[in-house]
């Protein structure tokens, strides 16, 4: 089932190109090359192009030979997690992210290549389309709205890892010498390209031979995570309308069990709205990491584990949750044990930061990493983007916390009350508070990497972060500025003395 997905999804441009090889579809074309202005693209070559821009949402995992998972990018600065792993040294970039004190010698240099190659490939799918011939109308919408949802997607996670960097639009190749622009500008950049991306060039929402490809629904969602990360309250009027056109397109649902969403067969359920499809393909150590399957699986989950039901397998420890996370959970919140395995009498080997508590999301499973290869970075768990519980809070936190007036009819009351419904199999109303708006999105979203960015748009990142934990190695501080990464040693060393030369963000060394 999970090849044939994928398949399915890629038969669109094995028609478009006329492939002679099963293997050359949609998601596992290669990198094409740099498109000559004004050079005629035909809907093969554009195609090829999206394609490969695609591409990019299945490599994160190991991006450029780092365990650079962006789901844990994030969540390891949160309160929800530590990082886990052999000791502090495992890994070491990911635990000096966790404590705030990364350098520009040791910081997340794999996720600003990968996007930037990302940014790189969605611009040859951007200018593909302005070269189209022989392409209906239609479909040229439909692909531009595409090429530039992911140029928007891609440039977003740049912007809220490093705030101020180099952007093009051109044809380049890396290093990816260009401009430096503010954090401030490169928002204008992403809503430029949100603007074509959310008009009526996708549909709402895709399913079949479509699967996995970007809707407008997404679009419109990438849309509000911007706006409400850039707290820009002039447009949370707009945004809440767009989330209410999304609920009042009665194309997705909530899944009536929680935990049952995260499993394979659930896979584009009707409560996803976008995923990165991973399709195991047998990669090894030795192969440089071909193929599309995932190691985050494996990352996440306890070294050496006897599970005596045979449904979860061992991994290699890291990402452990912390047990404040697991207490937040009131009684009966179905959520806790959908998002949290609780191993604390379980059979598995003790690693750092150990608290006995591991995701269960994105946990390792019988079954979900079939041979050949190794069986560690070759998992199928598809990354689940946007879902729309995500859509209901962003309405709620909005209307009731933003201003925003309720739109269409649609009632910030009720999505909230479906959430907790959902949570708990029953109504379980409480007060709309901000507090408890917050309290919600941290229960409802464990372990999908939104629990940082949340703490430092709404101002409570420095006294939420920081902390002196002396029993799980975690003495940090944050401060403000610290919202932006290091920008990488070796993309500084390339520009210097060009024309593009790197300014270091805030007061990392």
């Amino acid at each position: 089932m999970k090849r044939y997905k994928l398949f399915a999804f890629a038969s669109l441009l094995a028609t478009a190109v006329m492939t002679t090889s099963c293997g050359d579809d949609f998601l596992t074309a290669g990198p094409t090359e740099k498109p000559e202005a004004g050079a005629a693209a035909t809907e093969g070559t554009i195609l090829s192009s999206l394609g490969s821009a695609y591409q990019i949402l299945m490599f994160d995992s190991y991006a450029n030979n780092n365990y650079n998972a962006v789901l844990l990018m994030s969540d390891l600065r949160s309160d929800d997690l530590f990082k886990g792993g052999g000791d502090a040294g495992d890994q070491h970039q990911l635990y000096v992210l966790s404590q705030f004190s990364s350098s520009a010698a040791e910081t997340l240099d794999g996720l600003w290549s990968i996007y930037f190659t990302g940014l790189a490939r969605a611009n040859n799918a951007v200018i593909a389309c302005k070269n189209a011939v022989n392409v209906t109308e239609e479909k040229v919408a439909q692909y531009t709205a595409e090429s530039h949802f992911l140029r928007a997607y891609y440039t977003h996670l740049l912007w809220k890892f490093w705030g101020n960097i180099p952007y093009f639009e051109a044809p380049l190749d890396d290093p990816y010498l260009a401009p430096q622009m503010s954090a401030d500008e490169i928002y204008q950049k992403i809503m430029a390209d949100l603007e074509i991306a959310c008009g009526e060039g996708m549909p709402m929402k895709v399913s079949g031979a479509n699967l996995g490809r970007a809707n407008r629904a997404a679009a419109l969602m990438l849309k509000a995570r911007v706006v409400m990360y850039q707290k820009d309250q002039s447009k949370y009027t707009e945004v809440a309308n767009d989330m209410a056109t999304i609920i009042k397109s009665g194309d997705y649902e909530l899944m009536d069990d929680f935990d049952a969403m995260w499993l394979d067969e659930n896979e584009f359920c009707k409560e996803s709205i976008f995923e990165s499809n991973q399709l195991p393909e047998g990669k090894t150590w030795d192969t440089g990491w071909q193929g599309y399957g995932t190691n985050l699986p494996a990352f996440i989950s306890p070294n050496e584990l006897k599970d005596p039901d045979g449904v979860f397998k061992g991994g290699w420890g890291f990402a452990p949750v912390r047990l404040s996370a697991y207490q937040m959970y009131e009684e009966g919140d179905l959520r806790r044990d959908a998002s949290i395995n609780d191993w604390r009498e379980g059979s598995y080997s003790k690693r750092f930061q150990d608290t006995g508590l591991f995701q269960r999301k994105y946990a390792a499973r019988e079954g979900y990493n079939p041979p050949p290869g190794d069986q560690d970075l070759n998992y199928c768990n598809n990354l689940r983007i946007f879902r729309y519980a995500e859509t209901l809070l962003n309405y709620v936190e909005l209307v009731k916390m933003g201003g925003a007036p309720e739109a269409q009819g649609v009632s910030a009351d009720e999505c909230f009350n479906q959430i907790r419904r959902r949570a708990f199999g029953t109504d379980k109303p409480i007060a709309i508070t901000a507090q408890n708006i917050k309290n919600e999105r941290r229960k409802e979203f464990l372990g999908e990497g939104m629990r940082f960015w949340d703490l430092v748009r709404w101002g409570d990142a420095p006294s939420v972060l920081t902390e002196n934990n002396s029993e799980f190695n975690s003495v940090r501080t944050f401060e403000e500025w610290m919202k932006y990464l290091p920008i990488p040693q070796g993309e500084m060393t390339k520009t210097l003395g060009t024309e593009f030369e790197l300014k270091q963000n805030g007061n990392w060394k």
